[in-house]
């Protein structure tokens, strides 16, 4: 029969969720704090409590001192009791002793100290294992009831956890009422001192990513998988899929037989409209499907250099608010989807646009190859001005037309952002390459400018944008006070120039032929050293002083058919003249040894002789031992 202990131990595991260990920790905690409690112990001494499962029996081990005679019997222990516990304990050693009738004797206080160590350590615990449990299903889709719907947020009760739904991650259009059961997205768990706090969502676009994983075996067995998806929750989204295996359609196994899987999501949604689109390499194709339903005549892909990837697209004239969608929403959702910024215009206005600059060089020449052409669009044009009747053989002249002149004018575009990127590449080479590696936030600025200038996210972007581009550093600074450009260009320049330059040290000049002592004065050894080995030593040259940004704008990029030729002599060196001070080309001489070694037969040593300067008195060697 098991014991009551048992019962009650194995009731708060199983109601609370918990692991024997982890309550069976807490007991143990609680009952040192009440021991510490009720006998007044400090926390230096050591406490150790071993409880038995199975009968609940506690036993208290405390630290004490063997002595010979006891004085506290909370911290000393008599050498007979304490060989009990340990055998080989002598006196001043340090054993665990068992406390005898301590649960028994505990007063009030210390029952109750034990109590809410008991009731605080499974309440920690509690949490640290919704949290464990909670932050794995972050990212998948959980069931909850509706508890309390207010103006913020709405509550949910996840069973043991309850979690929210803020405004924001809410479908539009929704309504909620208490104890309705609502399919949700877990999008965020956080640790807190209440416990963990889970953030549900059911406007996440991930939320339609998991809807499709379960609705569509092929995506979730991975012969088909999800590129990207756009949505705004309640209205419309886009979904791009492309299939892994060969002969599997994705968009027919996204939609399923009749529509009934993609119709399950949509009623899950709130009877959101859902577009599914197959994902392709090429660029042009993909922007033409993500705008359907709408048809397209043609895609201009730009890359520019300063507005980024923009996409010109042309669609027949019954197409163009069909393209565009509901307040734009068509485009947005293909954009986003993309990631290219979508233009679109009509048939017709390409076509008004190119006849209305006739001096324009891509005009001039379509008008030159294909003359009967130009003539006809100038008529259908006549004829769509006075609203007659344009047949469809027409309407396809005028889009043949608008695909000549946009793709001249896409040719240009891209010829003017080759010569543009051609020049950036010249003025970042004449850039110092560690300012390529400097963060932004090495400028010495203050931070809202910092701010403003992190999309550049290096000093040497800011640099070459400076030098060539000011109009881009004009429009991220707009906000901010008139001097700001001042402040950066100041900033630029200390870190390009130093604030103290270092001073270059002159070498000696160097002697080939010994001086007469009679015309040179004696100098000491010290002095002397770095002359008498100076062609020894490897020339220091003088590194050019850092440009700044005023000096570098006006340097003059050189041409490539313009090389500068540079004329060298390896044989000829500049040297001092000691009389008269000034600079002599010479030829090179060969260079004379200055150190010799020589065996001496008196020190049994090779020893190093140096020849010494005609200035000196003793004689023209000097010996040192050589060590080898």
């Amino acid at each position: 029969m098991r014991s009551e202990f048992e019962v009650a131990f194995n009731e708060i595991t199983e109601l609370r969720s918990l692991p024997r260990e982890v309550v069976l920790e807490a007991l143990q905690t609680a009952l040192i704090s009440a021991y510490r409690r009720d006998a007044g112990a400090s926390a230096a001494q050591r406490v150790d409590v071993t409880i038995d499962p199975n009968t609940g029996r506690a036993r208290i081990f405390v630290e004490k001192e063997v002595v010979e005679s006891v004085e506290n019997p909370n911290t000393e222990v008599t050498l007979e009791k304490a060989r009990y516990y340990d055998p080989e304990s002598n006196l001043g050693d340090m054993v665990m002793v068992q406390v005898e009738g301590t649960t028994k004797k505990f007063g009030r206080i210390a029952a109750q100290t034990a109590k809410q160590v008991i009731l605080q350590k499974i309440r920690e615990a509690e949490r640290n294992s919704l949290f464990d449990e909670y932050v794995e299903r972050e990212g998948d889709l959980v069931t909850g009831t509706v508890q309390s719907v207010n103006a913020s947020m709405i509550t949910l009760s996840l069973g043991r956890a309850e979690a929210v739904m803020p405004r924001n991650q809410q479908i539009p259009g929704e309504r909620y009422k208490p104890y309705d059961k609502v399919r949700v997205y877990v999008a965020e768990v956080k640790r807190t001192n209440r416990g963990p706090q889970i953030v549900v969502s059911r406007s996440h676009r991930n939320m339609l990513r998991r809807l499709l994983e379960y609705e569509v075996p092929e995506i979730f067995n991975g012969q088909v998988e999800i590129k990207n998806i756009a949505r705004e929750a309640g209205y419309r989204s886009k979904v791009a899929v492309a299939a892994l295996q060969e002969g599997i359609d994705p968009v027919g196994a996204c939609v399923g037989m009749r529509g009934i899987r993609i119709q399950n999501i949509v009623k899950e949604l709130h009877d959101e409209k859902i577009d599914v689109i197959e994902w392709s390499a090429n660029q042009e194709e993909f922007i033409a499907k993500a705008l359907s339903p709408a048809r397209v005549r043609g895609v201009y892909l730009e890359d520019d250099l300063v507005s980024g990837r923009t996409a010109v697209v042309v669609v027949p004239d019954d197409q163009l608010s069909l393209a565009i969608g509901r307040e734009g929403q068509n485009a947005r959702l293909a954009a986003k989807l993309t990631g290219w910024r979508i233009d679109i215009k009509s048939v017709t206005e390409a076509v008004h646009e190119a006849l209305s600059k006739p001096t324009q060089p891509e005009f001039v020449e379509v008008r030159r190859q294909y003359p009967e052409m130009v003539e006809e669009i100038y008529r259908i044009m006549e004829k769509k001005t006075a609203n007659r009747t344009v047949i469809p053989e027409e309407y396809d002249l005028l889009g043949k037309f608008a695909d000549l002149i946009e793709r001249r004018m896409l040719e240009k575009r891209e010829a003017a952002r080759q010569a543009r990127q051609a020049e950036i590449n010249a003025v970042k080479a004449t850039l110092p390459q560690g300012l390529f590696q400097l963060p932004i936030s090495a400028l010495d600025l203050p931070d809202e400018i910092i701010a403003a200038l992190q999309p550049l996210e290096n000093v040497g972007e800011v640099m070459w944008r400076f030098l060539i581009d000011e109009n881009h550093l004009h429009h991220l600074v707009a906000d901010l006070p008139s001097d700001a450009l001042v402040q950066v260009q100041s900033a630029l320049d200390r870190v390009v120039l130093p604030e103290e330059e270092a001073v270059p040290v002159e070498t000696a000049p160097v002697v080939d032929e010994p001086a007469p002592a009679s015309e040179t004065p004696a100098i000491e050894e010290d002095e002397v050293v770095a002359g008498a080995f100076a062609d020894e030593q490897e020339a220091e040259v003088e590194a050019p002083a850092p440009l700044s940004v005023a000096a570098l704008r006006k340097i003059e990029m050189p041409r490539p058919e313009a090389e500068a030729v540079y004329e060298t002599d390896e044989d000829v060196e500049f040297v001092i003249d000691p009389k008269t001070g000034k600079k002599d080309k010479k030829k090179k001489k060969e260079r004379q040894q200055r150190r010799q070694l020589v065996f001496d037969e008196e020190r049994g040593k090779v020893v190093a002789k140096r020849r010494r300067k005609g200035s000196r008195v003793r004689g023209e060697w000097d010996d040192n031992e050589f060590e080898e």
